[in-house]
């Protein structure tokens, strides 16, 4: 029996690697989202206001519902906090 290892669980749930790589992008910001609400005390109510978004919709950052979240949602949450994202791209293993 050949077991094939995977670097994330993006890579089997996802049915394109387009798609894995997307899901892995979205949840990398929303962890560094929710890492940033921690690290500065916000509450809900704050942390909503910071990112230009409503409560429910942060309360849906924070349960990590990731498939109601795009990329553009994300990056401009996390450049209202003042947060600044730096990409790099690697070629395959």
């Amino acid at each position: 029996m050949n077991i094939e290892p995977f670097s994330s669980v993006w890579d089997v749930i996802e049915k394109t690697l387009e798609e894995a790589e997307n899901m892995k992008l979205r949840s990398t910001l929303m962890g560094i989202l929710r890492e940033h609400i921690t690290r500065t005390g916000l509450n809900q109510a704050q942390a909503a206001k910071l990112f230009g978004v409503t409560q429910p919709r942060l309360s849906d950052l924070i349960r990590g519902k990731n498939n109601l979240f795009g990329l553009d949602a994300l990056v401009n949450m996390a450049a209202s906090a003042g947060l600044h994202i730096v990409i790099g791209v690697r070629g395959a293993a």
